[in-house]
């Protein structure tokens, strides 16, 4: 099976380097391409791809399966591009894939451009960015959500669950709307969250910081560390995520401010916060609080 790679950062790069490991032997990856060409060419250099396109259609020309492997809104652009290239170019068995953190808006951009697409969300990531990140363990034993589109065969969400096997990660089958309700829920409100409390705490945007933050930052640990992880990311990919999940996310970002506001009146509550209330609401939130490697779900034995 002939792979091409549409974006070769952090995700499509390792990928890539798990195409070439022991366990996908038989698969081998074409060609990739991206709009400047430095992650092919490292890719190319340390033996991970067998060619650098010039331009997209000629890294999908005689692909089994395309992975478009950029963010959201690039995404819909490279979707949109394969679903006007000229006849012969994508092949008639051809499948496409992706592996963006939202699916819906991508999904039906699919089905408008009449391609044989299986939307894929691979669960795994890191802060750093590029195919100098890029680990071919990235994926192992992580989800990979598969969500076909309407024009997806048999063979196609075949392919792709091949795909994620390859990579050792664990295929889940899920519609685009409970993957985007779920995601919302466990990275892109976290996400919005993150970016708030630097807001509220360092200063919001054409803001000065405050004075109390002066003192602060000198104190700050891996408490503040930890909870602003997501806002340090890549700051056009989260742009991108929000722009296509906006009412999910919307919607969780309002159970979050209800949550708050709960908080507040503890705190604020008449005669001081009620120390044993507050110890209780924060056990059962611990316990409630899942950790990827404790809680994620494990397939059917069966």
């Amino acid at each position: 099976m002939r792979v091409a790679f549409l974006g070769l950062g952090l995700i499509g790069g390792s990928i890539a380097r798990a195409l070439r490991g022991d366990r996908a032997a038989e698969l081998a990856v074409v060609a990739a391409w991206t709009p400047r060409g430095e992650g092919p060419r490292a890719a190319l250099a340390a033996g991970v791809i067998d060619e650098v396109a010039d331009d997209p259609a000629a890294a999908v020309a005689g692909a089994d399966l395309i992975v478009i492997a950029a963010p959201p809104l690039a995404t819909l652009q490279l979707i949109d591009l394969l679903g006007s290239l000229p006849d012969g170019v994508l092949g008639r068995d051809a499948t496409v894939t992706d592996v963006a953190s939202t699916k819906g808006v991508i999904v039906r951009r699919a089905d408008a451009a009449g391609l044989a697409f299986v939307g894929g969300h691979p669960m795994a990531g890191r802060e750093t960015s590029g195919f100098g990140g890029a680990s071919a363990d990235l994926f192992v034993d992580r989800p990979w959500v598969v969500i076909p589109g309407r024009a997806a065969r048999r063979f196609d969400i075949e392919r792709v669950e091949r795909l994620a096997r390859a990579c050792g990660a664990r295929t889940v089958a899920l519609d685009a709307a409970t993957h985007d309700a779920a995601t919302a829920a466990i990275s892109h409100a976290p996400l919005v969250v993150a970016a708030a409390l630097v807001e509220a705490m360092a200063g919001a945007p054409g803001e000065p910081p405050p004075e109390t933050w002066k003192v602060a930052r000198t104190l700050a640990a891996s408490g503040w560390r930890d909870m602003t992880r997501l806002a340090r990311g890549d700051a056009a990919m989260g742009a991108g995520i929000l722009a296509t999940n906006g009412p999910a996310v919307a919607a969780r970002l309002r159970d979050v401010r209800d949550r708050l506001d709960a908080w507040i009146a503890a705190l604020e509550a008449v005669g001081g916060p009620d120390a044993r209330a507050l110890q209780a609401d924060l056990e059962v939130d611990r316990d409630r609080a899942p950790t990827p490697d404790r809680d994620a779900p494990r397939p059917d034995p069966s």
